[in-house]
């Protein structure tokens, strides 16, 4: 059967996850299998759940990966939601959403890894050449680029969908939330997750994968990277509650203190709202050195999923009537805030929250109605005047 193509996770025995694909038999499809051994273990999770899609509709379609063309592969990302002129083909993906642009990019970049592998291996390398294409460079990328006056070319992907050219407007906390989720009686943990969430500008990923040998919460740490309190962000693949830091820094323990990865330095109520947590509610006896921990029930003491602080986060804004609050709010007020602060400055914005550039602040934060104080004052005189 088409759908019983499914996803394993193998968990290694240095706590390391990988992932691959299984047959209806239960046999490894080795196609697939060659293929994710290749990727690093993040991008080896989410490319094996859009693989195992695309292979479905393969043989959906009665293809195979030795014989399907670009013409294809346009077909099938226009069934995920891509434009495309021409016919689609059978239904596929009924009763689904269709992919964002984000989702389609990397479903792109997916399927041109994929098959440019297997024309490595001598498998339909026509369609592996003919995806392995160029563009010329725009001006941003010459900016990136070390003597960028000197680039001639640079990769394209045929299937990748076209840039979408409006501007993002993030969906923020309610006004007034941040004092009422403090205020609602929740545990020492739960406002400390708020309180990190808020002036830490944290992914949840990397709140719920810090370990307690990550934070220098004290002035003039051993690590002499910053001398005011502030956390180090490392990427760590073998986390028991499945947490990782979506940034790769290199990092390191040296004599027992960690040096390296993202350093974010941490506010007086990050500080605070820690030592509550800690003296009051962490338990003694648990053995994993991570920092948030289940409290109650009889996973207590492990370590905190990212799943249980959106469930939390979620429980607490139906209580208080403050509609769906998700943890990625905090992050788009974390940055907003910081932008209102420093003037617009996106380079300090990007620095605060561990942003990849301040191109990317920029374009999704950087609007004049909420950052230029002399546009609202304008704004605020023509209402007035009318």
């Amino acid at each position: 059967m088409i759908g019983d193509l499914r996803v394993q996770e193998i968990v290694r025995g240095n706590g390391r996850r990988a992932y691959t694909i299984l047959s209806p038999d239960g046999s490894v499809c080795r196609v697939a299998d060659g293929f994710l051994r290749t990727c690093e273990p993040g991008t080896c999770r989410t490319y094996s759940y859009l693989l195992v899609d695309h292979l479905r509709w393969l043989a959906f379609e009665c293809l195979a990966p030795e014989s399907v063309t670009v013409r294809d592969l346009q077909r099938y990302m226009a069934a995920l939601g891509a434009e495309y002129a021409g016919p689609h083909g059978q239904p596929w993906r009924v009763g689904k959403a269709p992919y964002g642009q984000s989702g389609l990019e990397v479903m792109a970049a997916c399927l041109k890894r994929f098959y440019g592998h297997q024309g490595g291996r001598g498998i339909n390398q026509a369609l592996a050449k003919e995806l392995d294409s160029s563009r010329l460079p725009t001006k941003a990328d010459r900016r990136r680029a070390f003597l960028g006056h000197a680039l001639r070319s640079m990769p394209a992907n045929p299937l990748a969908p076209t840039k979408a050219v409006r501007r993002r407007h993030p969906k923020m906390l309610p006004d007034g939330a941040l004092q009422r989720l403090a205020e609602s009686g929740i545990s020492a943990r739960d406002r400390m997750i708020v309180a990190w969430l808020a002036d830490g500008g944290f992914r949840v990923g990397e709140l719920c994968g810090l370990h307690l040998v990550d934070l220098h919460l004290r002035d003039g740490a051993a690590c002499g990277q910053c001398q005011s309190p502030h956390v180090h962000i490392c990427h760590r693949e073998g986390n028991a509650n499945r947490s990782r830091a979506k940034t790769k820094h290199p990092w390191r323990i040296e004599d027992g203190v960690v040096c390296g990865g993202a350093v974010r330095r941490a506010s007086p109520a990050m500080v605070s709202s820690y030592f509550s947590y800690i003296t009051g509610e962490y338990p003694p006896d648990a053995g994993h050195g991570m920092l948030l921990v289940q409290l109650r029930g009889p996973r207590r003491g492990r370590p905190l999923a990212m799943q249980a602080v959106r469930g939390m986060l979620r429980r607490v804004g139906a209580r208080l009537d403050l509609g769906r609050v998700r943890p990625h709010q905090f992050r788009h007020s974390f940055a907003t805030g910081v932008l209102d602060a420093s003037g617009g400055n996106a380079v300090y914005a990007r620095d605060a929250g561990g942003w990849a550039s301040a191109a990317t602040v920029d374009g999704v934060y950087g609007h004049a109605d909420v950052h230029d104080p002399a546009f609202a004052a304008a704004l605020e005189r023509f209402w007035g005047e009318r």
